[in-house]
């Protein structure tokens, strides 16, 4: 069975979505791409995630066309630049993210990190747009433990149902305090980049030694599969990984089928040890 994730709004989902950044920035790769994410969905992925800021709006522009007469399909999450979080900012980038993607609302619009507007100003400016309909709930990304509780000390903060940041096996910072503090609050947790970045994380030997043990329907599995199955063994957690290919999407949604052993979480904790104390938020 698919695991899934409930957020506060009700709505469930499944805990394996697909991020887009950097997909549309190549002519040459769009119909790939295109053909990834529809690919997804008719694998039962729903949750796509974009940005305003990725690639100046080519991203959603991919999106949008990928998605195309199939929007009842898709949990859509997109996100405002800090710089457009006012009350304004925020009413017109929405409106044309809104273009850029073809629909006429967003699931889930985000804070893509801290601005230096105000919090409460924002969330006005969220909250108009929800009550227009434009967009169905909102969240932020890039948020640490002191700016959630920033967040929820202001009117209408608890209102915010994820909060999108950097987690994977060599980026667990996180788990020593935000991870707990967000499900507390019952705050979704997206991982972005859970498979890490630049292929550094996919050399290491103990996630090859974990692949060699484990299989899926596509055969021998991989280090990737195993980095993603470790970020998706969390509850509340939602994992954002790219899949610019067919083969790539098929790949991350077999990691699915993996469960790793207690053996297996005792050397990844080995080779890629938990955080003994707080650290600050890493990002990417």
């Amino acid at each position: 069975m698919t695991k899934t994730v409930k957020l506060k709004n009700g709505v469930e989902v499944p805990a394996l979505g697909m991020g887009a950044w950097n997909m549309g920035d190549d002519p040459l790769r769009r119909i790939e791409e295109i053909e990834s994410i529809r690919t997804g969905l008719d694998l039962g992925l729903r949750v796509i995630d974009t940005a305003e800021m990725y690639g100046n709006g080519r991203s959603e522009d991919l999106v949008g066309e990928a998605i195309r007469g199939r929007r009842s399909d898709v949990y859509l999450v997109t996100k405002v630049l800090p710089s457009n979080a006012s009350k304004r900012g925020v009413a017109q980038s929405c409106r044309a993210s809104l273009e850029q993607l073809r629909t006429d609302y967003i699931d889930l619009y985000l804070l893509h990190w801290r601005s230096s507007i105000p919090l409460n100003e924002t969330i006005e400016g969220f909250e108009r747009l929800r009550e227009e309909g434009l967009i169905r709930d909102w969240g932020v990304s890039n948020f640490d433990i002191d700016d959630m509780g920033e967040l929820f000390s202001v009117d209408q903060g608890e209102k915010c149902v994820s909060n999108q940041i950097l987690y994977s096996l060599d980026h667990r910072g996180v788990e020593f305090d935000l991870l707990g503090e967000d499900a507390q609050r019952n705050v979704a947790t997206m991982a972005y980049s859970p498979i890490g970045q630049g292929g550094i994380l996919l050399r290491n030997e103990t996630l090859a030694d974990i692949a060699r043990k484990h299989t899926t329907s596509l055969g021998q599995a991989t280090p990737a599969q195993i980095a993603l199955a470790w970020v998706l063994r969390r509850s509340n957690v939602i994992a954002i990984p790219k899949a610019a290919t067919v083969r790539h999407q098929r790949q991350n949604i077999a990691a699915q089928e993996i469960t790793l052993s207690d053996d297996d979480l005792a050397a990844l904790d080995t080779a890629f040890p938990p955080p003994r104390k707080a650290v600050p938020l890493e990002m990417i």
